[in-house]
């Protein structure tokens, strides 16, 4: 049975749930978890230091990131309308929420106790929880509405910001103009509109795809069941990866030892700016940082970098420091 709204002209024909699943989008579900993954492989190896830097916070990693959750945020929005589109199923989108819910809810606790400082207190699980509640009524509105509403929800935080909107009880909105630090952070605003984005493709797709030659689509081979596997346990699948990537790669530092040039540019960036704050010229300060490191690696001082410094080691680190300054500024020639 087909769903229908009053608003024939308007709202996509959508059709009823099907028996089995369409392997194409566990497919999809799949190759973006693989992608997530991938992502996660990048940060852990950065936070262990068995990378030169962390590439996962690199413009590239971050914008990477963004691709990766909005592509899993679009296929919740189109998982919606399969699920629901023929009317909501009560139960089974209470189960949803819980589960999801509660995976978000363990994150936050497990990400608290592990970084206190940076814990995940509204990731991608909390926004696709709320997302997939909030996205039920826009199933049944005319699509050109819920585009719209889509647009609206990602263009938005562009146009606010300040005031009551920075206060930390409302970061999970994310209107404000304040990043807080946490190392999984999407708020309602924009992430919403895409899985809004989702709902559009799916009342507009759907109807196309069930019946297609993609649509009846099976994954037969032993890679294709297997990414299929993988996006129809993707829950189980994203909140069992991560623990055991960092558990491998932990164990693999322990015994290797971290990269030679590992926190390299994490002390220039911090060089730098404390260069600058302290009254420093922006470009020698950048010139400073690289001459800086060079002459911790030359005088035996990197590794000790990594905890306090003694009393002579601190006096030889400001000398070096002033003296690649100065270097920088033309004042005087390189330590």
């Amino acid at each position: 049975m087909a769903f229908s709204s009053p608003d024939l002209a308007a709202t996509a024909t959508i059709p009823a749930r099907q028996h089995g699943r369409i392997d194409a989008l566990d497919v999809a579900r799949g190759v973006a978890l693989a992608a997530m993954a991938l992502y996660h492989a990048t940060w852990d190896l950065g936070f262990v230091r068995l990378t030169p830097e962390n590439y996962a916070l690199s413009p590239v990693g971050r914008g990477a990131a963004h691709l990766i959750a909005g592509s899993f945020l679009v296929l919740v929005g189109v998982g919606l309308v399969l699920a629901h589109g023929a009317g909501i199923r009560r139960r089974a989108a209470s189960t949803r929420f819980a589960r999801i819910g509660g995976a978000a809810l363990a994150v936050t606790v497990a990400t608290y106790l592990i970084f206190p400082e940076s814990y995940v207190f509204f990731g991608i699980l909390h926004c696709i929880a709320f997302g997939s509640v909030l996205g039920l009524p826009f199933l049944f509105v005319p699509v050109a509405v819920t585009a719209a509403c889509a647009a609206a929800v990602v263009a938005a935080p562009v146009f606010t910001g300040g005031g009551v909107l920075d206060a930390p009880v409302l970061y999970f909105l994310g209107l404000g103009k304040t990043l807080p630090q946490t190392n999984d952070y999407v708020p309602l605003f924009p992430w919403f509109g895409l899985i809004l984005a989702g709902i559009v493709v799916g009342r507009l797709g759907l109807p196309r795809l069930v019946p297609s030659r993609l649509g009846r689509w099976r994954a037969e081979t032993r890679p294709g069941r297997g990414i299929a596997w993988a996006g129809r346990h993707s829950l189980a699948v994203y909140l069992v990866h991560q623990p055991v990537l960092l558990a491998v790669f932990s164990g693999l530092a322990a015994l290797t030892g971290p990269h030679p040039r590992a926190g390299e540019a994490e002390f220039r960036t911090l060089y730098a700016r404390n260069c600058v704050a302290t009254g420093g010229e922006a470009g020698a300060c950048r010139v400073a940082a690289r001459c800086v490191v060079v002459g911790f690696r030359r005088d035996g001082l990197w590794a000790q970098s990594q905890r306090a410094f003694t009393v002579a080691e601190r006096a030889h680190a400001q000398a070096l420091s002033q003296a690649c300054y100065e270097a920088a500024e033309g004042t005087a020639p390189p330590p």
